[in-house]
């Protein structure tokens, strides 16, 4: 199977999963079941849940049992843009090509929205089976760490608080490492804890994750200067009308283009304990550096 062809394969079983994971959307209160759908069904990459599946079947074990905190993953991601598309915070009316929640149902509705999904994450990773080395609660404080103050949340509010700022690279790191990279690496090590991963092969994937995303990022930033709103399905140039500090910006396009590709090799160099197991992460690294949305 292909890499296209695995994406698509997993895609589909995410959302399958997904799909059985949430509220029906006509179940009352219908209206927070309806907003909670059209976000997680939005077509966006399942990137993490992705990684997360991957991660479990280099470390030997299977994807159904991976299944669980893959969905966690992404309910979190969504509930975080759910959050941060509303007017208080980036104020975007366009998510993946579509109105964003708040457009839909409603600035209030969308905050509970993204209550609901956050706290639906917890209940769906309590579901996880259970290995030898990782228990239930290890897999919960693993994503509440990743979700508090010192990660999503604060890499959240340090984005803000960085507005028409001049920021450092070193700064614009720590938002980053906070705000994009943890989430993505806890994708990858719940996926590794699902397959009763050994303590080196979980640090081997922490240190792949940390550097995938942070590339994912400078990417991301590169995107959104060089593309079409079309294209990216999200609105071009946001980041600069709103005086966000980006690598381009901080750095340059050309610099942020080096600094994504050594990210990516530093990704790659990562995953040498995982031995040829690693190939499929190693083929999304790759893919991922040359995106074009």
């Amino acid at each position: 199977m292909n890499l296209h062809e695995y994406l698509t394969s997993v895609t589909a079983e995410v959302d399958a999963a997904l799909d059985g994971f949430l509220p029906k959307a006509k179940a009352r209160p219908a209206t927070i079941h309806a907003a909670m759908r059209y976000a997680v069904f939005a077509g966006g990459k399942r990137l993490r849940p992705v990684l997360c599946l991957a991660a479990a079947e280099a470390c030997g074990g299977a994807r159904a049992n991976a299944l669980a905190p893959a969905c966690a993953v992404e309910l979190m991601h969504t509930y975080s843009l759910v959050h941060d598309d509303l007017p208080a915070m980036d104020d975007d009316d366009l998510r993946r090509g579509r109105p964003t929640c708040h457009k839909v149902y409603g600035e209030g509705m969308a905050v509970l929205c993204g209550d609901a999904l956050l706290t639906q994450a917890f209940g769906v990773l309590a579901q996880s089976p259970v290995t030898t080395r990782y228990s239930t609660r290890d897999c919960l404080t693993e994503l509440a760490a990743t979700g508090g103050s010192q990660q999503l949340i604060g890499g959240q509010v340090m984005d803000l608080e960085g507005e028409g700022q001049a920021l450092t690279r070193r700064a614009l790191v720590r938002i980053h490492e906070a705000k994009t990279a943890a989430l993505l690496t806890t994708a990858l090590r719940l996926g590794a804890m699902s397959a009763n991963a050994t303590p080196a092969k979980l640090a081997a994937l922490t240190r792949f994750g940390r550097a995938l995303g942070l590339a994912f990022q400078v990417i991301d930033d590169i995107l959104d200067v060089t593309q079409s709103t079309e294209v990216l399905g999200k609105t071009a140039g946001k980041d600069q009308a709103a005086g966000k500090a980006t690598y381009p910006s901080v750095i340059g396009l050309a610099a942020a283009r080096r600094e994504a590709a050594r990210l990516t090799r530093a990704a790659l160099a990562a995953l040498s304990p995982l031995g040829r197991k690693a190939a499929r992460l190693e083929g999304i690294a790759v893919y991922l550096l040359q995106r074009e949305y």
